[in-house]
């Protein structure tokens, strides 16, 4: 080596810290480890909306309505399947008061005419679990979850 060529040792070392970034990683594992550990950005470009507005927003997940008029249920019935694991949000409208049971999560809401009843909850358990009105005797929908 030549003298020119040649860093102070101080010099050296913080030029190596930097580059690598954290140790043992290469620059470009640092580069790539660090945009994939960081959170994307919430605001989209020109929107100048600020990232709380986004956090706001309702989990993402599996959402299912249903709507009982005159006895009759209509929107996500039958047999509904979910991933073990995902979150589901089962909201349901009723021109009747009523009780709304989900079976295996032993989950309920009361059911008032003009006020949907909401039940949000992690899929964990799998299996077939119906969704019921209590007094009605109505079955809304079958979850299958797995």
């Amino acid at each position: 080596m030549t003298a020119r060529t040649r860093l102070p040792a101080g010099l050296a070392l913080a030029t190596a810290v930097l580059l690598t970034g954290c140790a043992g990683t290469s620059p470009e594992e640092a580069a790539s480890s660090s945009a994939a550990s960081s959170p994307p950005s919430a605001t989209s470009a020109g929107s100048g909306t600020p990232p709380a507005a986004v956090t706001s927003q309702a989990p993402a997940g599996t959402r299912l309505a249903v709507t009982v008029t005159g006895g009759r249920a209509d929107g996500d019935t039958g047999r509904v399947p979910v991933g073990l694991g995902e979150l589901v949000t089962l909201t349901v409208a009723s021109d009747a008061v009523d009780e709304l049971h989900l079976h295996g999560y032993d989950l309920t809401a009361e059911l008032v005419p003009g006020q949907p009843a909401v039940l949000t909850f992690t899929a964990d358990i799998a299996g077939v679990f119906e969704a019921e009105l209590h007094a009605a005797g109505t079955v809304l929908l079958s979850l299958q979850v797995g």
